[in-house]
């Protein structure tokens, strides 16, 4: 019977000259769900994500991704297995079309896309399939803007439609919400509860209302280990939860 977890790590460890970023995490990301990352400044939760997603390589540890052993895999081939993460910059092209940086990253699902010389036609054979994703980003009427012209929160969104383009099983989210105003931190919050409908979403967040609004399941990091883990209602009442966030005394 297949495993319910779609990632899961046992150990995993990462030091820097002796000193452990991350130590002895194990995690386990049940299939379906909103997983948050959280913690402290200095928690060990970038390193931790970047560990995940392959972009650093563990001292100790390992990492399953489906079952399957992906520790000393690269980024790509885990992207190519169907786990794609965003950043906590923005990553799109300021000065193409929001549709042609969805299309850009369709061209990289087809293995198409450093192909310059492809015909302008077979580019726009790809447009109706973009403009799926817009919609369902709610970018649809932005289409034709430049993506500089977006505002940050928009901005953002496009860079889910990007990583929506390259349809992925489970979606690694940095800090999707940073930098944004009340507005669009709402906007950006409903997306992700929609497209997470039929994905697993990992995401590192510090904004403790969207935290708290989407996910199933949290884990608490402090100097890089597991502090507690659980619903929001749980981690949230945890004295040690409080006292790493606020600092104050616990008997």
């Amino acid at each position: 019977m297949a495993s319910d977890h779609i990632i899961e790590t046992q150990g995993l460890s990462i030091d820097f000259n002796g000193f452990y970023a991350v130590k002895d995490v194990s995690l386990k990301i049940e299939r379906g769900s909103i997983h948050a990352l959280i913690g402290p400044n200095g928690a060990g939760k970038t390193t931790c994500f970047n560990l995940i997603t392959k972009f650093l390589r563990p001292t100790a540890g390992r990492i399953l991704y489906k079952g399957r052993d992906i520790t000393q895999a690269k980024p790509a081939d885990v992207a190519r297995m169907g786990m794609v993460r965003s950043f906590q910059i923005s990553a799109t092209f300021p000065h193409l079309t929001v549709l042609e940086n969805v299309r850009i990253a369709l061209q990289r699902k087809l293995g198409t896309s450093f192909q310059f010389w492809r015909s302008q036609h077979s580019l726009h054979s790809l447009d109706d399939q973009a403009m799926r994703l817009l919609e369902e980003v709610g970018l649809a009427e932005q289409a034709g803007l430049q993506a500089v012209e977006l505002s940050y929160g928009r901005k953002r969104a496009l860079e889910i439609a990007t990583t929506l383009a390259l349809d992925p099983e489970m979606m690694l989210l940095d800090e999707p919400t940073s930098g944004m105003g009340h507005e669009d931190i709402g906007r950006v919050a409903a997306l992700i509860k929609r497209v997470a409908a039929k994905r697993t979403v990992l995401m590192v967040e510090h904004n403790l209302s969207v935290v708290s609004d989407l996910s199933d399941r949290i884990t608490v990091l402090a100097r890089g280990e597991i502090l507690t883990e659980g619903n929001y209602a749980e981690v949230s009442a945890n004295p040690q939860v409080i006292d790493a966030y606020m600092g104050t005394g616990h008997d």
